[in-house]
């Protein structure tokens, strides 16, 4: 069987923004990859109605998991509604249990928008919780594997008080950047909302930029996603690292 990896995010396109790259990096790798956004993207535009919009959005995001083969998981909430509770944390743990993932890549704690910073917990959560037989609500029974779990760099770079997010970890996703702009691409109307209000192009140019930010932080690539390590206690062994593999620390 193949191992999993696991990006779960708060909206359509986080993932495809900072992780998409080091998704199909493991791929690539053999790893089975699986997408979840726990927020289903309806307050991403004014367009059309609430509804109209998440199933458009839930849409573009199964089309981009179809560009790299990704397994899609549909979201639990709506956008601004992603709370750190008992009622979400059970979906959460349900589909965590379902992946049983090796590697799990969510938003970190000082991400800048409590969605995302949510999201994460919730990630995190999941993760921890997915051995727990006593787990109230859960279908799913309780799985024993080691999870390691990766927080990446938000969307802004910069914290909840404006101070830039340094990883200790980046992956050169140089070699992904076609598939991840096509992946983005999917997202057709957060590209046609944000490129009416910030001019041509502006959505794939600014992932793009970010990448190459993070790739000139490096020290080693063009292009780069950044990653922390949460805490191994409760997840898995102290030298468990998988994404190691892929990712190094900046070149002095």
């Amino acid at each position: 069987m193949a191992k999993r990896a696991f990006a779960v995010c708060a909206h359509p396109d986080d993932i495809e923004f900072m992780m998409a790259g080091t998704l199909i990096r493991l791929q690539e790798l053999g790893y089975e990859v699986h997408y979840m956004t726990i927020a289903n993207g309806a307050l991403g535009g004014n367009m059309m109605s609430w509804q109209a919009l998440a199933d458009q959005r839930m849409q573009e995001a199964m089309n981009a998991c179809k560009v790299i083969g990704a397994i899609y998981h549909p979201p639990v909430t709506g956008d601004l509604e992603v709370f750190y509770n008992f009622e979400t944390l059970a979906k959460v743990v349900k589909v965590m249990r379902e992946v049983d993932p090796e590697i799990v890549l969510t938003h970190g704690p000082y991400d800048y928008m409590e969605d995302h910073t949510c999201a994460g917990r919730l990630a995190v959560s999941a993760a921890f919780a997915r051995g727990m037989g006593n787990f109230r609500t859960v279908s799913v029974p309780p799985v024993d594997t080691d999870v390691a779990v990766y927080h990446s760099v938000p969307l802004s770079l910069k914290d909840q008080l404006n101070r830039p997010v340094i990883p200790e970890l980046f992956v050169d996703v140089t070699s992904t950047m076609e598939k991840k702009k096509a992946m983005l691409s999917c997202h057709v109307t957060q590209k046609q909302w944000l490129d009416e209000s910030q001019k041509l192009n502006a959505y794939i140019d600014d992932m793009v930029d970010r990448a190459a930010f993070m790739g000139k932080r490096s020290g080693f690539c063009d292009y780069a996603e950044g990653w922390n390590r949460h805490n191994p206690c409760g997840f898995c062994a102290e030298d468990f690292d998988p994404l190691s593999v892929i990712a190094r620390p900046a070149k002095a």
